[in-house]
């Protein structure tokens, strides 16, 4: 998985990955000390900050907690031959699949429903259509893209209990637009196991608990799509998830028309958002929405906004226009 967010945690210094910027390693809560670990994961750098006055059980939470993330890239990853989706696209079918995988499949599904198909975990054989395409210097004919969307149909994945199995010869899923956000919450229930209760993790998504000072929310810096050294937001993070899907992620033309997220309905990337960024209860849910909500546009994804529980978003247009929820939380100064 080669997925990641331009988002800054707006703290100080920077961090492994780069993207987020942890402070110093004193912390303003009354006798808390900052602790930090991090890792490789999701084809990326992960980093975990805690704030806890025991060094040694922030170390053992932290690395119970990149543990966690290490186990969904395990058996999420689309690369790695031993995981259980790349068994799954290889054969069309999976005995036994772990619980994890079946969850998220099963809200893959929920998410497909919700958002009338706009979120499909079958896209990837469009994926590689455009992959294989743009390794020859160019983008696929209309004839490889029609064939690689008469694969792409959510419906066509049955999963059971004791077996997962696409449908139709040449299907393939990806939980590139899932995986991420998934591990925030097991990494985030470990850190709670450990009794941590302010922390900021990254996983390419982000993932908070508590503050990062007394009376201090952790703040994410959302920069703009097009101008890498800006902001389009400062956003102060409530204990909700945040994550931000964008066309400028993986790009198959220079002008983003072309890039790693795919319209179902069209089998082409969405052509009005450059990014979306969402806040939600869960880092698995606001991963998918904010693939979904870049796929939807912005009249649909800000109403379905409005219908589930404690979410809001951020959607930044291709002309650098901004739409947002009522109760996006930002920061103007």
């Amino acid at each position: 998985m080669h997925r990641r967010t331009l988002l800054s945690a707006s703290l100080g210094l920077a961090s492994l990955g780069g993207l987020a910027y942890w402070g110093s390693r004193a912390s303003a809560l009354p006798e808390l000390t900052a602790h930090t670990g991090g890792g490789r994961a999701f084809g990326t750098t992960v980093a975990i900050r805690v704030l806890h006055e025991d060094p040694l059980t922030a170390q053992a939470a932290i690395a119970e907690a990149l543990r966690h993330i290490s186990q969904v890239d395990a058996l999420m990853s689309l690369h790695q031959p031993h995981s259980q989706v790349y068994q799954l696209n290889a054969t069309g079918q999976l005995a036994n699949p772990d619980p994890h995988l079946r969850q998220v499949l099963d809200y893959a599904r929920q998410l497909a429903s919700q958002t009338g198909g706009a979120f499909d975990v079958t896209v990837q054989p469009l994926w590689l259509a455009f992959s294989q395409a743009q390794a020859q210097g160019a983008l696929p004919a209309p004839a490889a893209i029609a064939q690689a969307k008469a694969l792409v149909n959510w419906q066509d994945v049955r999963v059971d209990a004791d077996q997962i199995r696409l449908t139709k010869p040449g299907m393939a899923i990806t939980l590139n637009g899932l995986a991420q956000g998934y591990a925030v919450d097991l990494a985030l229930a470990a850190l709670r196991a450990h009794g941590i209760t302010h922390a900021l993790l990254d996983t390419g998504e982000f993932g908070v608990l508590g503050h990062k000072a007394t009376d201090q929310p952790w703040v994410l810096g959302i920069k703009n799509p097009r101008q890498a050294d800006t902001l389009a937001a400062r956003v102060p993070l409530d204990g909700r998830q945040l994550a931000t899907s964008g066309d400028y992620e993986t790009v198959f033309s220079p002008d983003f028309r072309h890039h790693h997220i795919f319209d179902p309905a069209t089998g082409d990337s969405p052509t009005t958002l450059a990014s979306a960024t969402v806040l939600a209860p869960t880092g698995l849910m606001a991963d998918g929405l904010s693939t979904a909500f870049l796929v939807m546009g912005v009249d649909k994804a800000l109403a379905l906004a409005a219908a589930l529980p404690q979410v809001d978003a951020l959607l930044v247009g291709k002309d650098g226009s901004r739409r947002k929820t009522a109760y996006f939380p930002e920061l103007t100064a």
